[in-house]
């Protein structure tokens, strides 16, 4: 097994992160972070484990991390200047950076709204994105990201929606260690992040609202939404607006905008 390496990534991390830390194991790194916000950790703190126990993604489900198969990591940001009502497109913005690594290293990949990112031909999951805002004095959000960097491994099912999990290395990655993946995906999430800052949240000022659309395999698609409540929705995905939330077009032509769910697709709309 081949253990991240910390220093390393200290080293090519120090300018846009306060804190990068890698542990051998741990419950979530987001529960870790959500914590150590609390007690006063600085914007931009990273934590990495090689291993989860009690990883979550949404809605509380399990998010499964053998040893040596994947990267789990959570970042705490404190984004003065983005209102609380805009930190949900926080997910969209890890989105794209994973995008941007996945073309780095050669996988063909794309997007599922909100928090997906799908590779390979038969569009399997490959990393789940969940944004979680902390109780502090100022806006803060732990935001993780778990990405399979290698095959998980016999036994493991598929996730919502039916999505059958894959890995960066069953897509052709050029490289599978972890060190350099980390290193590339947290650079690329430094850059995207700053831009959304910038633009106080607002994914069209950032310049990412039309990448995200050309990206994000859920427009166009039929799709079936289950909201909080276990309320449906069903219809067309037409657009994402500059908050990041998804406008789906009912079958009586009336359109609801959609902050969080979870979303199948059914077909794509001719």
């Amino acid at each position: 097994m081949t253990l991240i390496n910390a220093a390393r990534l200290r080293a090519g991390l120090v300018g846009p992160y306060a804190a990068v830390d890698v542990v051998s194991s741990t419950g979530s790194t987001n529960a870790d972070l959500r914590a150590a916000a609390v007690d006063g950790a600085p914007d931009r703190t990273v934590l990495i484990a090689e291993e989860q126990t009690a990883g979550v993604g949404r809605r509380g489900r399990e998010w499964i991390s053998p040893k040596d198969s994947a990267l789990c990591l959570s970042v705490l940001l404190r984004p003065q200047g983005v209102a609380f009502a805009d930190l949900g497109s926080l997910a969209i913005v890890a989105g794209l950076a994973v995008l941007d690594l996945a073309r780095e290293l050669g996988v063909d990949a794309a997007l599922k709204w909100p928090n997906d990112v799908l590779a390979g031909p038969d569009r399997g999951k490959c990393a789940g994105i969940l944004a979680e805002a902390v109780a502090a004095e100022e806006v803060a959000v732990v935001l993780g990201i778990g990405l399979n960097v290698r095959p998980l491994g016999p036994g493991v099912r598929p996730g919502a929606g039916g999505l059958r999990p894959t890995s960066l290395a069953e897509n052709g990655a050029r490289t599978t260690d972890r060190t350099e993946v980390a290193e590339l995906l947290l650079t690329a999430f430094a850059a995207r992040e700053g831009r959304w800052r910038e633009a106080g949240g607002d994914l069209g000022h950032a310049g990412m609202l039309d990448e995200y659309r050309k990206a994000c395999d859920t427009l166009g698609q039929q799709v079936r939404v289950m909201l909080p409540g276990d309320a449906g929705l069903l219809g067309t995905a037409t657009d994402v607006d500059p908050a990041g939330q998804l406008i789906v077009e009912d079958e009586q032509g009336k359109r609801h905008l959609v902050f969080a769910g979870d979303v199948v697709h059914l077909r794509a709309v001719p």
